[in-house]
């Protein structure tokens, strides 16, 4: 079995965060760190080279396989900004009514810019996974 190649690492997510060359993009990551800094009472942690990640659970499926990844986080790809929702989306239905423009896959949610969206209802969501996965998984 492979050994998980995105994991939590020492490199600066302050650094990372300035080498994003759209201002616009910066600056919504920066409200991103800030953000979730606040939401989960963690420092953000580099995971692997692109994503900042804030705490982390165990996991350890039937298959025999397990990890360790992150409790929530965001990564700015190419094309928008990923949050990660990690125990999806299905329970939240009545919230993602109101968040506003945005595409999911199984745990991300895509968005093109934080305008796009109610920060308000996104703050909602995060708070809600939080609680949701720490009732699941041994967090930290």
């Amino acid at each position: 079995m492979s050994d998980l190649k995105t994991k939590a690492n020492k490199a600066s997510v302050i650094k990372f965060l300035k080498s994003i060359e759209n201002e616009k993009r910066r600056e919504d990551a920066l409200v991103m760190l800030e953000l979730m800094q606040k939401l989960t009472k963690r420092e953000a942690v580099m995971w692997g080279s692109s994503i900042v990640g804030f705490g982390s659970y165990h996991y350890n499926y039937a298959s025999g396989r397990e990890g360790d990844w992150l409790l929530t986080g965001f990564s700015l790809r190419k094309a928008e900004l990923t949050i990660y929702i990690m125990n999806g989306f299905s329970s939240y239905s009545k919230l993602m009514e109101k968040l506003g423009k945005y595409k999911t896959s199984v745990s991300c949610l895509y968005i093109k810019k934080l305008e796009d969206i109610d920060i308000k209802v996104l703050k909602q969501l995060i708070r809600k996974s939080l609680s949701d996965m720490r009732k699941i998984h041994d967090c930290s």
